[in-house]
């Protein structure tokens, strides 16, 4: 859990920088392409093809491909329809979005009916945290938003219960859920990117090379590896920890308006969740 709170800090950065600094400038898969490209080359080095079958490696590309290829993708063109604050907001299903998808589609027979709990108190937090008026273009953009989930959603579950558990190979092979993104990515920049909107600062690659190789690389990679080590409710839960997180880098760095009540009451109710789904044995 940890690990988990770690990388929930580090991405917290994420969804401001994105909003401020790339969104209106930067075309959406350009940027997208440009940071599975920084990602994909820093794990690189580390990559090895012993021990790793066909179709493993197959499965982790395709993992990559939905959980951050096709999820960024959706979330860059969200921001053009969306605050930093309402993408955030509309965030807040990601936690059933994985226990259904863990109950449903991955043979599981039951998901106790505490994780429910967990993962339902989890979004009752968020909505309290975010609940305020949206923009008129809100519909595409929660449509939008609500894909990023799905793609995000399925990727956690599906890599949690791949076969390989040792972090060491995990670590070995991780290269190939990045190239997965990587070529979804690049086939949608190819096509549909309009390459006039190209980085050009300073501060658009600054940005990008924090995404790509911080956020990216070094985040998704440790997050991957502590999913292994956590239930499902818990994995769930964690997931709207970035909203409070994200928030108060929002008011920190870029003087973002909050409701601390709000905050306060909300956070408490997704750390409850995460307790409740945590005083079930990690394995699940």
């Amino acid at each position: 859990m940890l690990t988990l709170c770690l990388v929930t800090l580090l991405w917290a950065f994420s969804f401001s920088l994105i909003g401020v600094y790339l969104a209106a400038d930067v075309d959406a898969y350009i940027a997208v392409f440009i940071r599975m490209l920084l990602a994909t080359l820093l794990l690189l080095p580390l990559f090895r093809w012993r021990g790793i079958s066909v179709s493993y490696a197959a499965k982790l590309c395709l993992i990559g491909g939905v959980q951050i290829g096709v999820m960024y993708i959706l979330l860059y063109h969200a921001f053009l329809y969306l605050s930093v604050a309402e993408i955030l907001l509309f965030t807040i299903f990601t936690p059933l979005y994985i226990t259904l998808i863990d109950e449903w589609f991955m043979n599981r027979k039951s998901v106790p009916l505490r994780w429910w709990f967990a993962a339902l108190l989890s979004v009752i937090g968020a909505a309290i945290i975010r609940y305020d008026e949206v923009s008129t273009s809100f519909i595409t953009g929660f449509l939008l938003i609500q894909g990023a989930n799905l793609a995000f959603a399925i990727g956690q579950v599906a890599y949690k219960r791949l076969a390989e558990n040792k972090a060491r190979m995990q670590i070995a092979h991780y290269a190939l859920f990045f190239f997965g993104a990587l070529v979804v990515s690049g086939i949608a920049a190819i096509f549909l990117a309009d390459w006039t909107r190209q980085p050009e600062t300073m501060i658009h690659w600054g940005v990008l090379l924090w995404l790509g190789l911080v956020a990216s690389g070094v985040g998704y990679l440790a997050w991957s590896l502590a999913s292994k080590r956590v239930n499902i409710a818990q994995l769930a839960t964690m997931n709207n920890m970035l909203i409070p997180a994200g928030l108060l880098v929002n008011f920190i760095f870029w003087g973002a308006q909050l409701n601390w009540a709000q905050l306060i009451i909300g956070g408490s109710i997704i750390t409850f969740g995460v307790v409740l789904a945590s005083r079930r044995p990690v394995q699940g």
